[in-house]
């Protein structure tokens, strides 16, 4: 892998698989840490651009690793009865608080009996 790699991009990321992924991470690393030396060395001005270039491609590669990994998480707690905290819809803390449709509309017995007998309205709406 020489220096003179090009910026990457997020769909030829998306399409590597994890093992391809830790392995350009590494060398991405690697590239970063000779651009480095050479900043304190007193490099070239185009290597020195370059770090740049290089940290956001180990930024893109990361979010792509938790993206995946976040996305087979979502997907195994899919339809289960719980989820981890991260994966909950965060909404507020009243919303998520509050009861369900289903909790709000029950009614006790004496609720149902009083009113089917008392009508809810005096004059019929037509």
């Amino acid at each position: 892998f020489s220096t003179t790699m090009a910026r990457l991009r997020i769909q030829e990321i998306r399409k590597m698989k994890k093992e391809q992924l830790e392995k350009q991470l590494e060398e991405l690393k690697k590239e970063l840490t000779g651009l480095r030396v050479a900043q304190v060395t007193g490099g070239n001005p185009s290597k020195l651009s370059k770090i740049n270039v290089v940290r956001k491609s180990i930024a893109r590669v990361l979010t792509v690793m938790n993206q995946t990994r976040a996305a087979s998480v979502r997907q195994f707690f899919h339809g289960k009865k719980f989820q981890p905290l991260d994966l909950r819809t965060k909404k507020t803390r009243a919303m998520r608080r509050a009861l369900t449709f289903e909790q709000e509309h029950l009614m006790t017995l004496r609720q149902k009996k009083h009113e089917v007998k008392v009508p809810k309205f005096a004059v019929r709406p037509q």
